[in-house]
C-alpha cells in the first residue's frame, strides 16, 4: 500500500514539474513556445563548434603541432563574441583558466590575445631578427605558448592576435633611429613618458607584420592591429618624424595596412584594425591618421572602441555619455555603418569593442554591459568584443 501511494505521489510531482516548465517556457517571449524554441536553436548554432574552428583545421593543427608553422589552411569567418586576454594572463595560473572557463560556459566564443602589447613586450621569444637584436622582452616561451594555443583549439575558441604597432617603447628605446624625436633631437615621449616609433618607417612596419606572421604560424586565425595611429597625448606639437616624406597621416596609416594585407595574404588570416570610437562620428583623421574611410579600405574588420566613457559632454546630446551606454553605442555604430555604406567598401565588417570597466560615473555592471551588447544587435550587428585591461569581466552580463 505504501509503495502504491509513493508512486502516485511521484507521478503528481512529475506532472506538476512538467506543467510549471511548460508555462514557464511558454512565457519566455511573446511568441510563446515556438519563438523560444527558435531562439534556443539560434543560440545553439552560435555555439556550434564546427562554425568556430572547422574539423579540417583542427586536424591540420594537431598534425603540425610544434612543427613551426601552424598557419590556417583556409579563412573561415566567425561571428565573434570575444574578450581581451593580456600577454601576462596567458601564463597566469589563475587568469588563464578563469578566462578559458568564462568563454567555455557563456555565449563567448573568441579570445583576443596580446602578441605584442603597448609596452612593446612580446608574447614569447619570436624567431624575428629585429626582436633578437633589441633583446625584446617576452612574457614566456614559445613552447609554453603553443601549449596554451592547444587549449584554445581543444575548447573551440576562436583565436585573434592583438598586435600593438606604433606604441612600442622597447623598440623606440633600443633602436632610437626608428623613434619619434623632439625638436631638440631627444626622444619624444607621450604623457606617460613612453617613447613611440615613427609610423612612416617601413622597418617598423616590417617588425609588426613579422610578429603577425609568427602569430599565424602558432595558429591564430585573425590579426588585429591596435595603436595603428600617430600619438595623441603629450606635446605632439614638439614631435618630429625622421622618416616623414610629406604624406598625410591618414595616408601613412592606410599604406601600412595595405602593406600588411599584401604580406599576410599567404598566411590565410583575417585582418582587423582597432580605431577610436569617435572615428565613426568625425569627418577627418582627428590628427592621428585614423580616417575611418581609409582604414576600411584595407581590412576585413574595423573595430571602433565605442566606450561610452570615452565620449565627452555634448557627444550625441548627452552631458554624461557614460551614463547612456545603449544610446551612445547604438548611435556610434549607426554612424560607422553609414560610413561603410557610403564609402562603397561594403565587404568590411564592423565589430565594436564594448566597455566592461569603470571610468567615471556610473560604475559598469550587468545592466550597462548588456545594454551595449543589445545596442550592437539593435544596430544590425552580430559581433562584439569586451575590453577590460585587467582581464576581469562581468559574467552576469553574458548569456549562459
Amino acid at each position: 500500500m505504501l509503495k502504491k501511494y509513493f508512486f502516485a505521489g511521484m507521478v503528481i510531482v512529475l506532472l506538476s514539474v512538467v506543467t510549471v516548465a511548460f508555462y514557464t517556457f511558454s512565457a519566455i517571449s511573446p511568441g510563446g513556445v515556438q519563438e523560444a524554441r527558435q531562439n534556443y536553436a539560434y543560440q545553439q548554432t552560435l555555439r556550434d563548434s564546427s562554425r568556430i574552428i572547422p574539423l579540417e583545421e583542427k586536424v591540420h593543427y594537431a598534425k603540425r603541432f610544434f612543427a613551426g608553422d601552424n598557419r590556417p589552411i583556409s579563412k573561415e569567418p566567425v561571428k565573434v563574441k570575444g574578450i581581451y586576454m593580456s600577454g601576462s594572463a596567458v601564463y597566469s595560473s589563475t587568469l588563464f583558466p578563469y578566462l578559458i572557463d568564462l568563454v567555455d560556459t557563456t555565449e563567448l566564443n573568441a579570445l583576443v590575445v596580446d602578441m605584442k602589447d603597448d609596452s612593446g613586450i612580446l608574447a614569447f621569444d619570436f624567431d624575428i631578427p629585429l626582436a633578437r637584436e633589441i633583446k625584446a622582452r617576452t612574457h614566456g616561451t614559445g613552447q609554453a605558448f603553443e601549449e596554451k594555443m592547444r587549449v584554445l583549439y581543444t575548447k573551440n575558441i576562436y583565436p585573434i592576435a592583438r598586435i600593438v604597432v606604433f606604441k612600442d617603447p622597447v623598440l623606440a628605446e633600443r633602436k632610437q633611429e626608428l623613434a619619434i624625436k623632439r625638436k631638440d633631437g631627444g626622444l619624444w615621449r607621450d604623457r606617460k613618458g613612453l617613447a613611440w616609433v615613427d609610423p612612416h618607417c617601413e622597418t617598423v612596419w616590417k617588425y609588426a607584420v613579422d610578429v603577425a606572421k609568427e602569430a599565424a604560424k602558432v595558429g591564430f586565425r585573425e590579426i588585429q592591429f591596435d595603436y595603428v595611429r600617430f600619438p595623441t597625448d603629450g606635446d605632439v606639437k614638439n614631435a618630429v618624424y625622421p622618416f616623414a616624406g610629406g604624406q598625410k597621416k591618414e595616408d601613412v596609416i592606410q599604406e601600412f595596412l595595405r602593406y600588411a594585407r599584401t604580406e599576410l595574404q599567404p598566411y590565410n588570416v583575417f585582418l582587423a584594425a582597432d580605431v577610436f570610437g569617435l572615428t565613426t562620428l568625425t569627418l577627418d583623421d582627428m590628427g592621428m591618421g585614423q580616417k575611418f574611410e581609409k582604414v576600411i579600405s584595407q581590412v576585413d574588420y574595423i573595430c571602433p572602441m565605442v566606450y561610452p566613457s570615452h565620449y565627452g559632454p555634448g557627444n550625441y546630446g548627452f552631458n554624461n555619455p557614460n551614463g547612456h551606454p545603449y544610446e551612445v553605442v547604438r548611435q556610434a555604430l549607426f554612424d560607422g555603418l553609414k560610413k561603410i555604406n557610403e564609402s562603397g567598401h561594403t565587404g568590411v565588417l564592423l565589430r565594436p569593442w564594448l566597455q566592461d570597466f569603470d571610468l567615471g560615473s556610473p560604475a559598469y555592471g550587468r545592466e550597462e554591459v548588456r545594454a551595449q551588447i543589445r545596442a550592437a544587435y539593435d544596430s544590425g550587428l552580430e559581433e562584439w568584443m569586451l575590453w577590460n585591461a585587467g582581464n576581469r569581466y562581468t559574467k552576469e552580463a553574458l548569456l549562459e
